[in-house]
């Protein structure tokens, strides 16, 4: 979950809120959040929310929290039409001023100048933002990689990437995830010639399982089953909204519309491509009930075959080694990144931040989105590239960049929220901790958000 305030000027700017979820061993949990007390205290100087892309970890608490914020939103196109269907399921979207920017698009907010630069990522319209102000310049990368063949969306704007760091950068707030990986991130178009290979010669059914958000994913699959004569079935809530969106801008153009449910068992097995969701071997995704056969529409049968299309999280390996127990003992096949080029990555290996390096030159480095480890290798890339320094922050730190002093100058204890379905509730470090607080005590939270569960 990453939000990221920028004061200047008396002003605050927030950059992104997102939630991170709970997972199978917490079924009362649906997702946590960032509790926002502290910039909460100063909502009257904040002039916006920021969005750099559309992944529930960066949008996913944005109709959540909105009544405690009330600020305006600015977001791309993509991102727009995700946040507005969310607001609308939470009965506050007449309320909300969503402001669409174009990418490339610059534009004012209080003392910030802002301007959206295009990257690529694991989701439609991903940007960096490269801001301006009186104290210095500062790019936030938000979630990115260098791609080559994003198969959707634009390419990165190396261009504008370097002219921002001809004009002197004080500070890189930069994605670590990958840091500790060699070489440069695969291109979605690679993913694509890995699926078309691995459908290739299958007799029976294939699903394949991916992030829903992966729009690039999801026409690549596509266009995959079009190559070996095979049609699309789509299976899953989450796929079916990121379908709805990325048509609704544009980027599902040119492919054929996919089979409804019902279509598919009209359709030889041979010529069948399912997306599920459940690449994480989550309880209630489709794959988990096709796996179980508690699907009321879809089955899988001894010669199908299942791609797992996506990284392992860590954490889910017991989960998804049960789907993978389970479709063993169906006689599915399974076909996983470990056996076939069928996934690719979508943030920076260390040759692509090297290169970012390179590009934007700035004088210190904050490393974000990773653990630990993944900061701490990020930060001794930056002090190779040459930055005067790299700090490794806490979540909570207060960071002071400037020409001189840049340093942590104090901290906030982070706190977070967590929505079971109806309620926002204060988290208590534990399971048992936040749910044994009185019912009335938990009613007393209704009024800080909307009672709709997140999905």
């Amino acid at each position: 979950m990453n939000m990221t305030l920028y004061g200047h000027a008396g002003k605050w700017l927030i950059v992104d809120a997102g939630v991170a979820f709970g997972g199978d061993d917490m079924p009362e949990v649906q997702s946590f959040m960032v509790d926002p007390a502290f910039i909460e205290e100063r909502m009257d100087d904040v002039v916006g929310l920021v969005v750099t892309h559309a992944h529930e970890d960066h949008i996913g608490a944005i109709h959540h929290l909105w009544p405690r914020l009330e600020c305006p939103i600015y977001a791309t196109p993509f991102a727009t039409h995700l946040i507005r269907e969310r607001l609308k399921e939470a009965g506050v979207a007449r309320a909300v001023q969503v402001n669409t920017f174009p990418i490339g698009g610059r534009f004012r907010i209080g003392p910030f100048d802002i301007e959206a630069i295009a990257v690529t990522h694991s989701v439609p319209e991903p940007v960096s933002l490269a801001i301006r102000t009186r104290a210095g310049n500062l790019l936030h990368t938000g979630d990115w990689k260098f791609d080559p063949e994003p198969l959707v969306g634009q390419s990165t704007d190396f261009a504008a990437l370097k002219r921002f760091g001809d004009e002197g950068v004080l500070a890189m707030v930069c994605d670590s995830t990958n840091a500790q990986v060699e070489g440069s991130t695969g291109s979605e178009g690679q993913a694509r010639a890995g699926l078309v290979d691995a459908f290739r010669g299958r007799r029976g059914a294939v699903a394949v399982t991916c992030f829903a958000s992966n729009v690039a994913r999801m026409k690549g699959i596509a266009e995959a089953a079009a190559a070996n004569d095979r049609k699309v079935v789509l299976a899953g809530r989450s796929l079916l909204r990121m379908e709805k969106a990325a048509r609704a801008c544009g980027y599902l153009d040119g492919l054929q519309p996919f089979l409804s449910l019902s279509e598919a068992s009209s359709i030889p097995r041979r010529n069948l491509v399912l997306i599920c969701t459940g690449s994480q071997g989550e309880e209630r995704s489709a794959l988990s009930k096709i796996a179980r056969a508690e699907h009321r529409s879809l089955a899988l049968q001894a010669g199908d075959t299942v791609i797992f299309s996506a990284r392992t999280i860590p954490g889910n390996e017991d989960a998804i080694g049960a789907i993978y127990e389970l479709l063993t003992r169906m006689g599915v096949s399974i076909v996983t990144p470990s056996d076939a080029p069928v996934h690719v990555s979508g943030h920076p290996a260390r040759g692509d931040l090297t290169r970012m390096y390179e590009l934007i030159r700035p004088r210190f480095a904050v490393p974000v989105h990773g653990e630990i480890h993944h900061l701490e290798a990020h930060a001794r890339l930056a002090r190779g590239c040459g930055v005067e320094r790299a700090l490794v922050p806490e979540d909570g730190d207060v960071i002071r960049l400037a020409e001189v002093n840049t340093s942590v100058i104090d901290h906030i204890e982070p706190h977070r929220l967590v929505n079971d379905g109806q309620f926002l509730l204060p988290w208590a470090g534990s399971v048992e901790a936040t749910f044994g607080i009185r019912a009335e005590q938990r009613a007393e939270h209704k009024g800080l958000n909307h009672t709709h569960a997140a999905a």
